[in-house]
């Protein structure tokens, strides 16, 4: 595995700086890699040369997918819709893009409370993921998980979750066994269980820490912030999240609404 794969799908999500690009694949993992860490402005320019250079096929749809994944970890689900619905019209065959754009396309109607649709996409994502990357067996089980917590199935929130982190093992990405716990976390919240999903939040916590993955530190402190932690104060999982949502700021990363 390359440096950027590393980064982007591997062990060292937190590796900064990050080499440069020589191939459009190169850039793709790298915009991937730097939008994990939060660095939204690094991860946006990579991808503007990479659709310059590369502007139809699967790989200009995966970098589509990617900007709109950026738009929704800020809370920008309708904006991320026409970049999920460019990236499913440069799909064409492609198991990994067509995967990638469906599953984008059924997080952005779930976003906006359009459930139904959200569901039926996932259906039609189905189609693609079965011979696609480990990784798009995760992506969907974590819009599943979440369509179920907006839907007031906690059970089967929970049982999407944990299909995720058991899924993400097959991956070897640090970033998708994290993100898979963080939506443990919120699942177990969901159906009941704060103390389940106390302990699962501290522990992703600390994981986003170590590796640097400032948007799910955000995510996580907003958890913990409702269900308590085992390891923080009130006050440090405030001044965490604070922080976090800052770093994004200063990376480039625009939220929503806000």
């Amino acid at each position: 595995m390359s440096t950027l794969a590393d980064a982007a799908f591997g062990n060292r999500p937190g590796r900064w700086p990050l080499p440069e690009a020589v191939t459009p694949p190169d850039r793709w993992q790298r915009a991937v890699a730097a939008g994990g860490q939060g660095r939204y402005a690094s991860a946006t320019a990579d991808l503007d040369v990479l659709v310059r250079a590369t502007a139809v096929g699967p790989l200009a749809s995966l970098a589509y997918s990617t900007r709109a994944s950026f738009l929704r970890q800020l809370g920008g689900h309708a904006s991320a819709r026409s970049w999920d619905g460019r990236a499913w019209a440069l799909a064409g065959s492609d198991v990994e893009a067509g995967a990638d754009a469906l599953i984008g396309l059924a997080a952005d109607a779930l976003g906006v409370g359009r459930f139904a649709a959200s569901a039926r996409l996932l259906g039609r994502a189905d189609e693609f993921v079965a011979d696609a990357p480990a990784r798009m067996k995760v992506r969907r089980a974590w819009v599943a998980a979440e369509l179920a917590m907006a839907t007031g199935r906690g059970v089967a929130a929970v049982e999407h979750a944990e299909a995720a982190v058991a899924a993400s093992e097959a991956t070897g990405s640090v970033r998708h066994a994290v993100k898979s716990n963080v939506v443990l976390a919120a699942a177990l919240c969901s159906a009941g269980d704060p103390l389940g999903a106390r302990s699962v939040a501290d522990a992703a916590f600390a994981e986003t820490n170590r590796h640097g993955l400032v948007p799910l530190s955000w995510a996580l402190a907003c958890l913990l912030g409702d269900v308590g932690s085992s390891v923080y104060s009130p006050a440090e999982v405030i001044v965490a999240r604070d922080e976090a949502a800052a770093t994004v700021r200063n990376r480039g990363g625009v939220w929503s609404g806000r």
